[in-house]
């Protein structure tokens, strides 16, 4: 049984690096997350979408 949450990898919009790893309900939730978390790069919040 696969089950339905997802890992997904997040990768900040500003010095595109992948900073995070989160999971997602793929059955309920379809669209690609955003969320707005820190990163450690640019030493402020920004922008995180997910990638493959």
């Amino acid at each position: 049984m696969t089950g339905a949450r997802d890992i997904v990898t997040l990768q900040c919009s500003e010095c595109k690096r992948r900073n995070y790893t989160t999971t997602r309900n793929k059955k309920k939730n379809q669209n690609k997350v955003e969320m707005k978390k820190y990163c450690p790069f640019d030493r402020k919040h920004t922008l995180h979408k997910e990638t493959k």
